[in-house]
């Protein structure tokens, strides 16, 4: 690890504890805070993470100034639940109408700039289990702490099968080799590809999002690029529990994290590609009693799909943008 990345480690790594409710109450000075939940069929988690927050961050303390569910097309019951609960919902391609709808998560976190206010916005999954308020005030403490510090990632155990780091098999087969081979600087942050992180509204809104499973990354390496490494933190939230995806989704998500580097390396010159890569996937399963299929090998069928990611522009570049929307 390069002697920065260990100088980084012990001067912008924090833990949730150390950001007491009452400390960043009277830190938050006359700063905004919007939290926003991207949700795709979420509707057995999504009400709980949107009451606690409204509870504690909102009603008990004025902490939270809006807290928005960005609906990206579910087909269950999540965007009547979290209003329910007491969140604005939005559903994604009613934002910005008139550009061509996207998919991805990406999209989602992107979109939720231009239909927010907050000065800070904190970003939490929808699909968080034993949810945690101390997630959403852990990821503000540095930020109120320190006006230099521009985002923050959150990084936690992530339990599979009773094993207590047993998740986050994309980041440590996929995401943490690339980050040491093409971006040391970045080797310190313990869960780069978290979906918890907070940032300030005036950077985030100069930076690209990748509107796919690759926009944690992108979001990292730019901002590494765009403001350098004491800029960024992390907060130790202490655990997380959610559900997990297959293996062979956890494949997609691998394929458009490959390619997320692969146009940042372009992009910054460190490398001169010789190929477009290719956005089709390949993936096996074995049929029915081991029954080939028209494209398989013996029992095993072949599944194609495309992993394809676009890119939306810095949102400060969009016409119509304002960089503080009425809320």
């Amino acid at each position: 690890m390069l002697p920065e990345v260990g100088a980084w480690l012990r001067g912008r790594t924090s833990s949730s504890d150390d950001w007491s409710l009452a400390w960043l109450l009277e830190a938050k000075g006359d700063m905004t805070v919007s939290v926003v939940l991207p949700a795709r069929d979420e509707e057995e988690t999504v009400g709980e993470i949107v009451t606690a927050i409204r509870r504690d961050l909102m009603e008990a303390a004025p902490l939270v100034d809006e807290l928005v569910v960005i609906d990206s097309r579910s087909v269950d019951d999540t965007a009547a639940r979290a209003a329910r609960a007491g969140a604005r919902v939005i559903a994604q391609d009613e934002i910005l109408p008139d550009l061509k709808p996207l998919d991805g998560k990406g999209e989602a976190l992107w979109k939720s700039l231009a239909v927010t206010s907050g000065d800070l916005l904190v970003f939490i999954d929808a699909d968080l289990r034993e949810f945690r308020t101390s997630f959403v005030t852990g990821l503000l403490g540095p930020l109120f702490d320190d006006p230099d510090v521009v985002y923050v990632k959150g990084c936690y155990d992530r339990p599979l099968q009773n094993v207590q780091s047993g998740g986050g098999r994309v980041t440590e087969l996929v995401a943490r080799p690339l980050l040491n081979l093409h971006w040391p600087l970045l080797a310190g942050f313990v869960q780069p590809l978290a979906g918890e992180y907070a940032g300030r509204r005036s950077v985030l809104e100069r930076v690209p999002f990748v509107t796919g499973y690759g926009v944690e990354l992108g979001l990292l390496i730019d901002l590494l690029d765009l403001a350098g490494l004491d800029a960024l933190a992390q907060v130790d939230l202490g655990r997380r529990v959610h559900s997990h995806q297959s293996t062979e989704a956890l494949g997609g998500m691998a394929a458009q994290i490959l390619q997320t580097s692969w146009f940042r390396l372009e992009r910054q010159n460190k490398m001169i590609s010789l190929h477009t890569p290719s956005t089709r996937l390949a993936q096996f399963r074995r049929g029915p009693d081991g029954a080939s299929g028209p494209e398989g090998s013996g029992g095993h069928h072949a599944t194609v799909r495309d992993v394809a990611i676009a890119e939306r522009p810095p949102m400060a570049t969009v016409p119509g943008y304002r960089s503080r929307p009425a809320g």
